[in-house]
């Protein structure tokens, strides 16, 4: 599960998305669940036939999905992941995934912990050329006591047992055995599927849960900074 990552800063963000309508600013890029940071949808009525509407649009929200229901954002310290295994039952999710409230999160790099020497090492993962990571997710919108619209997102995970880098990332479960272990990351999209998650309706949101190639990706231990201090489980 992925509760630390970097945002990409406004620049990069344009320059990777030159055609997405993007607001001036966020958080540090240092993201952990209940910061704010940005992530990309398909803005009302881009499918309307007007050219002053972009085919994308950048919004700030929650690191961690806030349903319409919940009386806070506190909520969001335990949903900033989404198994996509049970994303359709469980209540913090299900009306997202049901209407098919796609979303994408860009980092930079993504934290996970490396516990093969029998303590936390903090493991920096990233694209293998530089760009920055489209991860699958889902977005919700609610009205706050005060008015305003408030935006939060959560990353959707899939088991990744078999993948050569993930598998050997997160706290081993003394429980189960090594071939069943559960370990997980999160759906990182490659580019070229940007459109068509965005697009996808909810029958078809399974086909994009695919572990990204180990070969396209970069993993090194990194300390993560003063952060990583937060009471945050991972």
């Amino acid at each position: 599960m992925c509760s630390h990552y970097e945002a990409p800063l406004r620049k990069l963000l344009q320059s990777a998305y030159p055609s997405a309508a993007i607001p001036d600013a966020w958080d540090a890029p240092d993201m952990w669940p209940g910061y704010i940071g940005p992530f990309l949808r398909r803005p009302p009525g881009h499918d309307a036939g007007d050219e002053a509407v972009p085919a994308l649009q950048v919004d700030l929200g929650n690191f961690g999905l806030v349903p319409a229901w919940a009386k806070d954002e506190t909520l969001s310290r335990r949903t900033y992941n989404a198994r996509s295994e049970t994303v359709a039952q469980k209540p913090a999710f299900r009306d997202a995934w049901r209407r098919a409230q796609h979303c994408i999160v860009p980092a930079v790099a993504i934290y996970e912990p490396d516990w093969r020497s029998g303590r936390s090492v903090p493991t920096r993962i990233g694209r293998a050329d530089g760009e920055p990571m489209g991860i699958a997710g889902l977005y919700e919108q609610r009205r706050t006591a005060d008015g305003r619209t408030a935006f939060s997102f959560t990353m959707l995970t899939l088991n990744a047992d078999a993948h050569p880098i993930f598998r050997e990332l997160h706290r081993p479960d003394p429980r189960l055995g090594p071939d069943a272990q559960d370990k997980r990351m999160v759906a990182i999209l490659p580019r070229g599927l940007y459109d068509a998650w965005l697009d996808a309706p909810v029958e078809k949101s399974m086909d994009f849960m695919r572990m990204f190639p180990a070969d396209r990706l970069v993993a090194e231990a990194r300390p993560a900074g003063p952060a990583a201090q937060l009471n945050i489980s991972v």
